[in-house]
């Protein structure tokens, strides 16, 4: 009976989106394809838009800064927490 309840309790462990890689992880599921996607898709338009009205290299650095970090580290979080399956001590 023991051996049916891992069973069960397997089935309801949630998907994994992302595996490690190395430093990063790299998407294992479409779900982790589909987010990947959506944060190079508003990367490049930040890119597009600031180069646009920027004059020099340091500009375009300063501009896109603020907000392609953030947007890799929230990827980078969520990787991480959808990577594994949580231990419970």
């Amino acid at each position: 009976m023991n051996v049916m309840r891992v069973e069960a309790q397997e089935d309801r462990l949630p998907r994994r989106w992302f595996a490690p890689w190395g430093w990063i992880y790299r998407p294992n599921s479409l779900e982790g394809v589909l987010l990947v996607l959506l944060a190079l898709a508003f990367c490049v338009q930040v890119f597009v838009a600031v180069d646009r009205q920027s004059h020099s290299v340091s500009d375009t650095f300063f501009g896109v800064f603020p907000f392609v970090v953030p947007a890799l580290m929230v990827l980078n979080w969520v990787a991480g927490k959808t990577s594994e399956v949580r231990r419970e001590k």
